[in-house]
């Protein structure tokens, strides 16, 4: 163990500098409020947006599935790991997203790092905005394609650099968070898309964090800008809004199919349980009936950020229910955390 004692100094750089991160043990239900050692306290860091991890419609559908289909899905889903429940809750998210089709997956992380090495590789180019999730960076460096950043949702910066290589003999991606996670601001996806159309580049968008946050009953940052079907991929999470765990992409039936024969999560890694499956048919059943939750995050997110700012906090420009606290300094704000 002697060859790993490198790792202590970096444990401590991290601590000296503020970055180490301290694992705070949940010892009730996910929920508005939390209990942490023994304190009941106000839970304002998860990514629950909906509430609906506690949800009584949820838990039942998932109990039911346990009782039908058992604990686990025994497999990857092509060869004996896919059930009724994967199938249909594909072809709801696909409805809900206004999709041709969707494969689900096993994490949103998972979802990007799939994608973008089918879509690119050696020799082609991928412009990908400088605050984008680490999902998608880990995922463009896996396609081993060029990766051009440009500025954060800088449309002349973008434009800019696809002038640049406007004669690139390969593929062209263009890929971006749809709502930025940090700062909660939202992607300029219109003019993504047009500069996708003249410059003859792919699309892509994660839209972890605009799912049940955006758009008509929560449908997401396409439907929020009325761009169903004008983005070749839309990627999304089903562990937030959603509340259970899982991934997903959404698109054209050939992308689809494709990612079913090649996506490497997909083949290598077994499906998500029944439970999980069933959990989240209900969850979209729920948004696509009401949008009654919707509405409440956006009345709650106006609630907290007019009491944050008339206290003197910097909030940032955040577009979204995401509200950063800025603090200014690593340590103050480790400090805050604790």
């Amino acid at each position: 163990m002697e060859k790993l004692n490198f790792l202590k100094e970096k444990i401590e750089e991290l601590k000296e500098k503020g970055m180490y991160t301290k694992i705070r043990v949940l010892e009730s239900e996910q929920g508005a409020w939390v209990t942490i050692n023994g304190r009941k306290m106000l839970n304002l860091s998860s990514n629950n947006y909906l509430g609906l991890i506690s949800k009584k419609e949820l838990k039942e559908k998932a109990k039911e599935a346990i009782d039908k289909f058992g604990v686990g899905s025994g497999a990857v889903r092509t060869i004996a790991g896919t059930n009724l429940l994967h199938t249909e809750l594909e072809k709801k998210l696909a409805e809900f997203k206004g999709a041709e089709a969707v494969i689900l997956l096993q994490s949103g992380i998972l979802a990007n790092m799939a994608t973008i090495p089918l879509i690119v590789g050696e020799g082609d180019l991928i412009f990908s905005d400088e605050l984008n999730h680490a999902s998608i960076i880990d995922g463009c460096r896996l396609s081993k394609a060029e990766i051009v950043r440009y500025k954060h949702i800088d449309m002349n910066d973008l434009k800019n650099k696809l002038e640049e290589y406007k004669d690139h003999k390969g593929r062209k991606l263009i890929v971006t968070d749809g709502v930025f996670s940090m700062d909660g601001d939202i992607a300029p996806l219109p003019e993504i898309v047009e500069l996708a159309e003249k410059y003859n580049a792919i699309t892509m968008v994660d839209d972890a964090h605009g799912e049940g946050v955006l758009g008509e009953r929560g449908r997401g940052i396409l439907n929020y800008f009325h761009l169903e079907g004008k983005v070749d991929i839309d990627v999304g999470t089903l562990s937030k809004a959603f509340g259970v765990i899982g991934g997903y992409v959404a698109g054209s039936k050939i992308l689809i199919e494709y990612m079913k024969q090649r996506a490497r999560p997909f083949l290598f890694s077994t499906s998500i349980t029944p439970a999980d499956t069933a959990a989240l048919i209900e969850a979209v059943d729920i948004l696509t009936r009401s949008d009654e939750l919707v509405k409440k995050l956006w009345e709650n997110s106006k609630y907290i950020k007019e009491k944050l700012k008339n206290a003197g906090f910097d909030i940032g420009h955040s577009q979204t229910p995401i509200t950063p606290v800025i603090i200014g300094d690593e340590k103050k704000t480790s400090k805050m955390a604790d």
